[in-house]
């Protein structure tokens, strides 16, 4: 049983890890484009978001191999649900853009 929840933790932590560095990735192409100095932004963004997640698969990945293939499996999935959600919130704000610029 205690191996179950070990490895139920290492997919869920790979699947955290993603959300932050896909979604963190997606929030910095935002703020870039709109930035005075885009560079900066995302050369900050990478050394935090890799920094982050190499130390979060050090960490799951310590115990055993089985455990960081979870924590990988976890990662790829969430960048698929990061797409999808970042994908409808960026149509939700292009449709908003459009209404505002048609009611003027």
């Amino acid at each position: 049983m205690n191996e179950t929840v070990s490895m139920i933790v290492a997919l869920v932590t790979g699947i955290v890890l993603g959300v932050f560095f896909f979604g963190g990735l997606w929030f910095t192409v935002k703020k870039a484009v709109v930035s005075k100095i885009p560079a900066l932004w995302i050369f900050l963004s990478f050394i935090l978001r890799i920094s982050i997640t190499l130390l979060g698969f050090y960490i799951i990945g310590v115990k055993n191999w089985q455990h960081l293939l979870l924590c990988l499996l976890g990662f790829i999935a969430s960048r698929f649900v990061v797409i999808h959600f970042t994908k409808a919130l960026d149509a939700k704000q292009v449709h908003l853009k459009k209404e505002e610029t048609h009611g003027a």
